[in-house]
């Protein structure tokens, strides 16, 4: 039996393992995909928001600004790509001006700090791509950006290295209370746990289903994304967002860690794992986006790729006791990459509430650094080759990938199994080929690892196989 069991490793999930692997606990997490950040996690904005937008004494304006400030101290600590760029709100109308007016209160009273309504003047002062129409604008300098799927495996790894369990394609299927502790029926056996925890994502309200009364409904939202090459990544060199509406925080136009530039979302009601991207849906944001930022270069995209929020109709998240030794994080959308360290620390504290004791360790490990070949000076590159020639070998040559880099995922605490698992930890096929040079190099280095066929290998997740092997003679066949 386990002291605590956590449902889903996505941002949420591993930043609650994270915290409670701080204590003398037995943690498990159980996630039903083959990695980390398979859901939401993995297709955002990539942005860490300043904490302006939720409603003052709400847990989401609490924890969305607490969040931002842990977010920034782990990606510190744990080699986290960050960057805090700010952020603008744009106006466009007399409306939009009341709007920023409604903004700069909340955040205010929220405890956001160096907020500012500049004029459009000035935006542009800041930001010369910016529409000629923009009459003022928000600022927000504590907003930032981030490698989103990287943090949530460095919380994943964290974790890991403080003795948690994480047990990957385990679906739980059903749950029961049974003499003061829950057994968790899976898809591979059964579980115990004194506590239990849902991080579930888009499924939250299933799996609360399973042991309280439906209460809630999760509503799923999918927003679509352009992302642009590193040509276009200077464009812009602070987050540019448009005035909120009841559908979302509008499309965004704002550069990334890793010098590219993403645009989007829309927003449009979508199944649960819907993440198809749609002409009518992508025209809309990059129709959207040129309000803002006129010259953005949509020829320049390298990709497009759709994420699903898990929106329950609310302005909070819905984070509570569902049952006795039972906390629902659920309802978790957007600012939830932001406020999921935070998160984290008041699901701690609930479960304290309910009885857990929360001894801290003697020690607890909080480093993580990753070597990356394309950051190093050129004496630093010829030390580590000379010391590993590994890293003398380019795999990816549109983002300088290196063989050693990917070996060194192979051997981390939370390893790959797909190629896509690869490119989450080194980047290798983010670059303009998307992998078109790399990806066969990356299945022969996986294959080799796992001991398997390269045929075995998957793209991303279970069943989406690259290579079919060949049956001569058989109907059908490779």
């Amino acid at each position: 039996m386990t002291d605590v069991l956590i449902i889903g490793c996505g941002v949420i999930g591993a930043a609650a393992a994270m915290e409670l692997s701080k204590y003398k606990l037995s943690v498990t997490v159980l996630e039903r995909e083959n990695d980390v950040a398979m859901g939401t996690t993995k297709a955002n904005s990539a942005i860490l928001h300043a904490g302006y937008d939720p409603h003052p004494g709400t847990l989401m304006a609490r924890l969305n600004v607490r969040g931002s400030e842990l977010a920034k101290y782990y990606c510190e600590k744990l080699d986290v790509p960050y960057r805090q760029c700010g952020s603008m709100v744009l106006a466009f109308t007399r409306a939009d001006l009341d709007t920023l007016d409604i903004l700069y209160d909340r955040g205010m009273k929220n405890g956001v700090k160096g907020l500012e309504i500049i004029s459009g003047d000035e935006a542009r002062k800041r930001e010369p791509e910016l529409a000629d129409t923009v009459l003022a604008a928000l600022w927000a300098p504590s907003a930032a950006i981030v490698s989103p799927w990287e943090m949530c495996l460095a919380f994943a790894e964290t974790a890991v290295k403080n003795g948690v369990k994480i047990e990957f394609n385990t679906e739980v299927t059903g749950l029961e209370r049974d003499g003061g502790c829950w057994r968790v029926t899976t898809d591979r056996g059964v579980r115990e746990a004194r506590y239990v925890i849902n991080a579930a994502g888009v499924d939250s309200d299933t799996i609360h289903d399973m042991v309280a009364e439906h209460d809630f409904e999760v509503k799923p939202s999918r927003g679509q994304y352009y992302l642009l090459d590193k040509s276009e990544g200077s464009r812009v060199n602070t987050v540019v967002f448009q005035c909120p509406s009841e559908k979302g925080k509008g499309v965004l136009v704002s550069p990334t860690v890793h010098g590219n530039l993403i645009v989007g979302p829309n927003a449009e009601p979508s199944d649960k794992h819907d993440t198809a991207t749609t002409a009518e849906g992508l025209d809309f944001v990059r129709e959207t986006a040129k309000l803002s930022v006129p010259g953005v270069d949509f020829s320049k995209s390298i990709r497009n790729f759709a994420g699903v929020r898990a929106n329950a109709g609310r302005d909070d998240f819905l984070i509570r006791k569902a049952a006795p030794g039972f906390i629902d994080l659920a309802a978790i959308c957007s600012p939830g990459l932001t406020s999921a360290p935070a998160i984290g620390e008041y699901a701690a504290e609930l479960l304290g509430r309910e009885g857990l004791e929360l001894e801290e360790k003697e020690s607890f490990e909080l480093s993580r650094r990753r070597i990356r070949f394309k950051e190093l000076t050129d004496e630093e590159r010829r030390k580590l080759v000379a010391r590993d020639p590994s890293y003398g070998r380019v795999i990816c040559r549109c983002e300088t990938v290196t063989e050693g880099e990917i070996l060194a995922a192979l051997r981390s605490p939370v390893p790959p199994c797909s190629v896509d698992g690869v490119k989450r930890r080194v980047n290798a096929g983010m670059g303009r080929c998307q992998g078109g040079f790399c990806g066969p190099r990356v299945v022969e280095l996986l294959a080799k690892d796992l001991g398997v066929t390269p045929d075995r290998i998957v793209q991303d997740r279970e069943g989406m196989w690259i290579l079919k092997e060949e049956t001569k003679g058989v109907p059908g066949s490779v």
